[in-house]
């Protein structure tokens, strides 16, 4: 559960605090096959072309995103707290 709550509180900071908070603006599942992970349930686009598909974090506490691009081949991007408060992304 704490991890779930970080990833949310995560991506609720990622996507710029969206005033219908993060379960309105962006879906998100909860899974465990492979590795845990907040899985988007609908389109979400980042950078333009990038399609946002899940959330994770690390061992050592790194937020990880992963996404398809525009060959829609997936790619992983380590996240920094200190682009999310910037906003980078979006």
């Amino acid at each position: 559960m704490i991890e779930q709550y970080a990833i949310k509180d995560f991506l609720y900071k990622w996507v710029g605090e969206p005033p219908e908070g993060i379960d309105d603006f962006l879906s998100l599942e909860y899974t465990e096959c492979v590795f845990a992970k907040m899985e988007a349930n609908k389109a979400l686009f980042i950078n333009g072309s990038e399609h946002f598909r899940y959330a994770t974090i690390t061992e050592k506490n790194q937020m990880v995103i992963g996404f398809l691009d525009s060959n829609k081949e997936l790619k992983h991007r380590v996240l920094s707290l200190d682009e999310v408060l910037i906003g980078k992304h979006f």
